[in-house]
């Protein structure tokens, strides 16, 4: 049985699940999501808890299963709290401020990085030199942090860039002149 699938989901206080077949849809204070799972895969409520079982033991099913129970967890946690990712902007002349609902950026190039906020992601400002993304969605949230990073990924010699919070660039020492 696969560990991380046989774990019940707790439901917290003033989230609401509904299972109808293989769809789910979970409402809180933070967002509706709503997902349609395989279905294979059995999930169903019981005793405030959600539970995620499988048919069988087979290698589809057991891929299945774990798959299933983390969307779901996912799916209530950033219904009841919500899902952020933290980037920072190293650079001479680098930096980010809100404008409206969009994120305007100076990234070095001849012109400013416009991008609009999306549905169901917000974009916070905090200092010129961070941006915090969160959303209810953890995959949404991570494809439009990814998708800001893209604009200008940190490069090696000087770390100039944007980079996630705690990122690690690994650097290289660049090249030595010759003596004449």
């Amino acid at each position: 049985m696969s560990r991380i699938g046989r774990n019940p989901i707790a439901i917290p206080a003033g989230v609401e699940v509904n299972i109808d077949g293989s769809k789910v849809t979970v409402k809180g204070a933070k967002g509706t999501l709503e997902n349609t799972f395989s279905p294979e895969i059995k999930i169903e409520i019981a005793d405030g808890q959600i539970k995620v079982s499988r048919p069988s033991d087979s290698s589809r099913h057991k891929s299945l299963h774990g798959l299933t129970r983390t969307l779901i967890a996912n799916m209530v946690k950033g219904a009841s709290e919500e899902f952020y990712k933290d980037l920072e902007i190293n650079g001479v002349g680098y930096r980010a401020a809100k404008q409206g609902g969009n994120l305007v950026m100076n990234l070095g190039y001849s012109h400013q990085v416009i991008v609009p906020e999306k549905d169901g992601i917000r974009i916070d400002v905090p200092a010129p030199n961070k941006i915090r993304i969160h959303g209810p969605d953890k995959q949404a949230v991570g494809q439009f942090a990814a998708e800001v990073r893209g604009w200008r990924p940190p490069e090696p010699y000087k770390g100039k860039g944007i980079k996630y919070a705690g990122e690690r660039i690994i650097r290289k020492e660049g090249k030595t002149g010759k003596g004449k």
